[in-house]
């Protein structure tokens, strides 16, 4: 497990590698987002181009250890085609700029990673358009419309 003690706040630490299935289901579900299959979630995690978790370490009395408070994931074939995915937060944690570190990470990996001209695309739920276009990114249109297939819908 890679770590960094990237905080100004010691409460908060960054951890450079997938969630577990459970983290990942739990953190999805909190986060108001679309669940997925805990299968998929076997087959894709550990595929991840980039991966990047916020631990929240315990700081007040009569709170201990650690909990995984939000994340972010890169997917793609890591040459041509990135997908910024998963970026989620909890809650309770919510409005700490811990979104901005996920992505200031993820951009990091990008910017070091990626050849030039490669396409790094996401999809924006709600209002999170506006972190993302702190970010650099920008709506599509009218160059593409963003599309989606799922070919076994869960019920």
């Amino acid at each position: 497990m890679k770590d960094d003690a990237y905080s100004d706040d010691k409460t908060y630490r960054l951890i450079f590698e997938p969630p577990t299935i459970d983290t990942y289901m739990r953190l999805r579900r909190e986060a108001g987002m679309n669940a997925r299959s805990a299968a998929g979630a076997v087959l894709g995690l550990p595929n991840s181009l980039f991966a990047v978790q916020v631990v929240h370490w315990g700081e007040n009395e009569g709170e201990h250890g650690s909990e995984t408070v939000g994340m972010g994931r890169v997917v793609g074939d890591g040459g041509c085609f990135y997908q910024v995915v998963d970026i989620a937060v909890k809650p309770a944690h919510q409005g700490r700029g811990l979104g901005k570190r996920i992505m200031g990470e993820i951009r990091a990996y990008i910017l070091r990673e990626a050849p030039e001209n490669a396409f790094v695309s996401l999809l924006a739920d709600g209002e999170a358009h506006r972190l993302y276009a702190q970010f650099g990114f920008k709506p599509t249109a009218p160059h593409a419309i963003g599309m989606v297939w799922y070919p076994k819908p869960s019920n």
